[in-house]
């Protein structure tokens, strides 16, 4: 009862900007964390389209193996199938497997978006990408340091993010350019309010578990995991709404 008291203090004197100084110097050591897994995830999803990407340009058969075929649909949702395993069995999994099944999770997504280059230029690509991390950077560090509490917001923005799911999964059955552009515009809003708030979340997190080092370290992951899934989704989302195509 003692140490649940002492984490509400904690989380309340953080709200208000005043924590102890060996605190304030373990949250950023914590978000350092989470922010490395998450660059690491991002760096490797990015060699991996690339080099996909360059081989299905190249050679036709790869190309028309991996678009062309069922194996289209399994590239596709392969990347759900590690989120489901992370989200429902991170508490069971050590903090190494947990590393690994995100980089392994990473290297599947840059397989599943390698699409891209072969649909949009790479100047744009590139460009959208600049425009996404200067985003992402400005939504995390406001999250980081607001005092509003966010916990409504994240409410409200997994209501979206459901809808979001739902209206993707209608939309591979209607291909409606409408209703494409209606979810990327909805979709950018809907990530943009989550990497506020999951920034905040995260804090809270730290100070939750702090002193338990096993559960940190498994925070940390799952909360790349949750950055890393905001950033590669506002940025495909900006990239069908202005990427310039081939």
């Amino acid at each position: 009862m003692a140490d649940n008291d002492q984490f509400r203090v904690l989380g309340a004197r953080a709200q208000d900007g005043a924590i102890p100084a060996e605190y304030d110097e373990g949250l950023r050591g914590f978000m350092l964390r989470v922010y490395n897994y998450m660059a690491i995830g991002i760096g490797v999803t990015g060699v991996v389209a690339l080099a996909f990407g360059m081989a299905m340009e190249s050679n036709v058969a790869l190309q028309q193996l991996m678009l062309g075929t069922p194996l289209k649909w399994v590239i596709m949702f392969a990347p759900l199938a590690f989120i489901l395993v992370l989200s429902f069995g991170i508490h069971k999994l050590s903090v190494p497997a947990a590393t690994g099944l995100f980089y392994l999770f990473a290297t599947v997504m840059g397989v599943s978006i390698s699409w891209i280059f072969l649909v949009f230029t790479n100047e744009s690509i590139a460009q959208l990408f600049f425009v996404t991390a200067i985003m992402f950077g400005a939504l995390s560090l406001y999250g980081y340091t607001t005092k509003r509490d966010l916990s409504g917001l994240g409410q409200f923005m997994f209501m979206g993010l459901i809808g979001v799911i739902i209206a993707v999964i209608v939309n591979l059955f209607l291909q409606s350019s409408a209703l494409a552009f209606a979810i990327n515009i909805i979709g950018i809003i809907v990530f943009a309010g989550l990497t506020v708030y999951d920034n905040q979340r995260l804090k809270q997190e730290y100070y939750q578990l702090s002193g338990d080092g096993t559960m940190l370290g498994r925070a940390a992951i799952f909360g790349a995991l949750s950055l890393y899934l905001n950033f590669v989704n506002m940025f495909m989302m900006m990239l069908q709404l202005l990427g310039s195509r081939e």
